[in-house]
């Protein structure tokens, strides 16, 4: 199919390009129309066009950083909106894309990228593989009693969601973001999350913990059913966004939210899948969780730096041989140990695709589930529980962004 890739530059084209987007999406909230632009960052929209001026398709990305293993921040691609008008799907629209916007992070040094898929079988065609997954949490008020062992930490205060240095409270907040999976947030989503808050129907509510000026971590939440409040029995609240930079706010903020009159329910969506919340009660089964789903659609942009980036658990090393029909370039063999990466000509203990090595990279898929799914081709047995040594974590990845 005849078609063109373009960047586009003004205004009205990105807003048009929303447009598509949200037509691709169907049941998405639509934002208002004179704002659009501004929640867009400038030259990282592109849009595929099948005449001179009918645009069809559209994809977007945000200037971002990646926290992996040891604690780096990686720069990358936030990779969203991508849509391509009903009437014009599987003519191979999305993969030019994606494509250009792949090309794009190379030429910006980007090494990695990353989304958030509506589809779970479309991005694995383009070397983009599950890197992190999430949980919702709910909580038992009246049944969760903490342990006398758990600490309570800090002071917490409400703060207002319409007033902008509220606002910039929280985006300070969110700069000691320290775990890994997680990204930036650029003005640009902290824009467009306000914006959402206003057009909702639904009040939103935020406390911070700590002193001020050395707060450490928020809370925001919503009501579960506001129509029916009054004269419900089972009243819960959402905790849409649940950000902690040290232990003493988790235990702060988590206090906090029990304490909260009326309530019988408490849901933290999203969590980490390893978040041992039940741990904290004096009844475990207090604590549910459901509702387990991938989070980060990760691709690995630059195959070498990536694995340069972050570290890796000693002793041993593994020989990685790693296939990219994309980003050519990134095809070859990776020698891996705590002592660094570089690339071999030597016999590979482990072949994969680029987006099964995602999967793995940031250690919330271990090396012998891929291979037990056949999804890896292992050459030498002993070699799987090396990689999956060095590669492995004590905390499963988490992003706990939503872009």
């Amino acid at each position: 199919m005849e078609h063109e890739i373009r960047v586009l530059t003004d205004a009205q084209e990105v807003g048009r390009s929303l447009e598509v987007f949200l037509t691709a999406m169907v049941g998405l909230q639509r934002p208002d129309s004179d704002q659009q632009h501004e929640f867009m960052e400038p030259g990282r929209t592109v849009g595929a066009y099948v005449a001179p001026e009918r645009l069809v398709g559209t994809a977007s990305s945000f200037t971002s950083w990646m926290m992996v293993p040891g604690g780096k921040k990686v720069p990358q691609a936030a990779v969203t909106d991508v849509g391509v008008l009903p009437t014009h799907t599987r003519r191979g629209l999305a993969g030019a894309l994606v494509r250009h916007q792949l090309e794009q992070c190379l030429g910006r040094g980007e090494v990695l990228a990353s989304l958030r898929a509506s589809e779970a079988t479309i991005y694995e065609r383009w070397g983009f593989g599950i890197a992190s997954n999430v949980a919702q949490v709910e909580i038992s008020v009246p049944r969760a009693q903490f342990r006398d062992g758990v600490p309570r930490g800090g002071d917490v205060r409400l703060v207002d969601l319409r007033e902008r240095a509220d606002q910039d409270l929280l985006a300070k907040i969110y700069l000691g973001a320290n775990w890994v999976g997680a990204i930036d947030r650029p003005s640009y989503w902290w824009r467009a999350k306000a914006h959402m808050r206003e057009l909702s129907k639904d009040h939103h509510y935020a406390v911070v913990h700590g002193i001020p000026g050395h707060e450490d971590g928020f809370a925001v939440y919503t009501p579960e059913d506001a129509t029916a409040w009054f004269r419900s029995r089972d009243r819960g609240i959402v905790v849409g966004d649940f950000v902690t930079t040290t232990t003493r706010a988790h235990f702060g903020l988590l206090r906090y939210l029990l304490s909260i009159d009326l309530l019988q329910r408490v849901i933290l969506d999203p969590m980490p899948v390893d978040h041992s919340i039940e741990k904290l009660f004096t009844d475990e089964r207090a604590v549910t969780s459901h509702g387990a789903r991938d989070e980060t659609w990760l691709r690995l942009v630059d195959v070498e730096a990536a694995l340069g980036a972050r570290t890796y658990r000693a002793p041993g090393q593994v020989i990685l041989e790693v296939r990219d029909d994309l980003l050519r370039q990134n095809t070859g063999r990776y020698l891996v140990s705590a002592q660094g990466v570089a690339r071999t000509e030597q016999p590979p203990d482990i072949t994969l695709d680029v987006g099964q090595l995602a999967c793995a990279y940031l250690g919330g898929t271990e090396f012998w589930q891929l291979a037990q799914a056949g999804r890896i081709a292992v050459h030498k047995d002993a070699q799987l529980a090396v990689a999956d040594h060095l590669f492995g974590l004590r905390r499963a990845p988490f992003g706990g962004t939503m872009f």
